[in-house]
């Protein structure tokens, strides 16, 4: 389109004069050489690839070669070609990968840099036509994830899990797989940014709109396009986190809003895998109303907040009875039934 229109504006400088024209062509070459810089596309002769290993990019197929850069586990690749145990691909070696709603590679996508080229020992690479592939990246994945939960593990763990699942459902966007993945890459990447907001001086902020928010887009997703699954439930769950308060500061208003969001998404989720610790969630806060409104001398709406903890007590006992959280909702009601504070001792 702007070539188009830079051939067209060419025509009109014949018509007036020499300073006009002289200001319309130089706004043509701008123009000219604004549309000769088109976006990167990758050359796709090849497979997309991931590698289950760091591995270093050379300029030739040689260990003795220079070295171009180093390539993270879980990066996307293109492959190019192959020689004996080589590969040539391009690479995506410095791009913070984010997710998206646009289902494209980061590879070629407009607002990316330019991959490197150059060449990687094949062993540890996965491509979309490999037999078992999507397997492969979800073991891969799922064991990263494990040395993330460690403390001694990787420093990268948890970053390099969230890619390894991101490009099983890219590159087997078909196997059954894809769904657990997406939903695990999102929830990854979800907890990453918790863990660094909760970091900053405004996370402690009473009112949620006050805190740095998490960026939804990767859990939406997977709400749109597995509506009414575990993995929809799962993804529902952690927006909560946006809603929440950071420190009640002793109000009221922080456990009752609060208790409405999870006892909603129970509603919304009956027999989610997140409802069982949902109505406990709700139950903790009710209690915590029952100690706050005693202590402020209203025992009428102490008593109600009582009554409701112990009804969503029951709920929990009726359908997920043999839980942590039935069974931790049942301390709850025996602790308001002995009048034993619980705010600030029993956690949700």
């Amino acid at each position: 389109m702007l070539a188009r229109e830079g051939s067209l504006m060419v025509d009109r400088p014949c018509r007036a004069g020499r300073n006009a024209a002289a200001m319309l062509l130089a706004l043509c070459a701008v123009v000219s050489a604004a549309a000769e810089k088109k976006p990167y596309k990758p050359n796709q002769a090849g497979p997309r690839a991931t590698s289950l290993r760091i591995v270093w990019l050379y300029v030739q197929p040689d260990l003795s070669s220079q070295k171009v850069a180093q390539i993270q586990i879980g990066r996307e690749m293109v492959v190019l070609e192959k020689s004996g145990p080589w590969m040539n691909v391009e690479a995506n070696t410095d791009v913070e990968e984010v997710s998206n709603d646009q289902d494209q590679p980061m590879i070629g996508s407009d607002n990316s840099p330019q991959p490197l080229s150059g060449w990687v020992e094949a062993k540890g690479i996965v491509e979309e036509t490999t037999a078992g592939g999507d397997l492969v990246l979800m073991g891969a994945a799922a064991n990263e994830e494990l040395l993330a939960s460690n403390p001694e593990g990787p420093a990268n763990a948890a970053r390099a899990a969230e890619l390894l699942y991101r490009r099983l459902y890219e590159m087997f966007p078909n196997s059954p797989l894809a769904p657990e993945a997406q939903w695990r890459a999102a929830d990854i990447q979800w907890q990453i940014e918790k863990a660094d907001i909760s970091t900053l001086p405004s996370s402690k902020a009473k009112d949620p709109y006050m805190h740095e928010q998490l960026d939804q887009t990767a859990l939406k997703k997977v709400i749109k396009q597995y509506p009414h699954t575990r993995w929809a439930a799962l993804a529902a769950f952690d927006l909560i986190d946006n809603k929440l308060c950071g420190d009640w500061e002793g109000s009221a208003q922080c456990p009752e809003r609060e208790s409405d969001l999870y006892e909603k998404y129970a509603d919304d989720y009956p027999d989610g895998p997140r409802t069982a610790q949902a109505l406990y969630d709700a139950a903790y806060r009710q209690a915590v109303l029952a100690n706050m409104y005693s202590a402020n001398g209203d025992d009428g709406k102490s008593k109600t907040a009582i009554d409701h903890c112990r009804a969503l007590a029951q709920k929990l006992k009726d359908h997920f009875a043999g839980t942590d959280y039935a069974w931790r909702a049942g301390a709850l009601v025996f602790k308001l039934d002995q009048d034993i504070p619980v705010f600030g001792i029993d956690h949700g």
